[in-house]
């Protein structure tokens, strides 16, 4: 369940590196406006890189970007840490989809 409003956090290890204040939802995805915190610029080149391959429909590659993200980041409900996630984020917008089971 979500709410307008609720906050998500984007973390590596202790650390939040982002947050995404949902504006809206279209089963299954969630999407509002990303707020990054400062070491977020750290990472940034990552979720560029993982946005652009979706672009560019290169699977195989995402594939592998992506998990490097699922293995160094946690997305966090305002419920607690989700099992798995798939987030994209392009400036100041992100929408994710999350399952509280790993995906399949």
């Amino acid at each position: 369940m979500w709410n307008e409003g609720d906050v998500w956090q984007l973390r590596r290890a202790e650390e939040v590196v982002g947050e995404i204040v949902i504006q809206e939802g279209d089963f299954p995805w969630l999407s509002g406006r990303f707020v990054p915190a400062g070491g977020f610029a750290d990472v940034k080149p990552l979720f560029d890189r993982e946005l652009a391959l979706v672009e560019e429909e290169d699977l195989d590659e995402w594939d592998a970007v992506f998990s490097e993200i699922r293995e160094t980041f946690q997305l966090v409900a305002p419920a607690g840490p989700v099992a798995e996630f798939l987030l994209h984020i392009d400036g100041e917008r992100a929408w994710f989809r999350w399952s509280d089971e790993p995906f399949e």
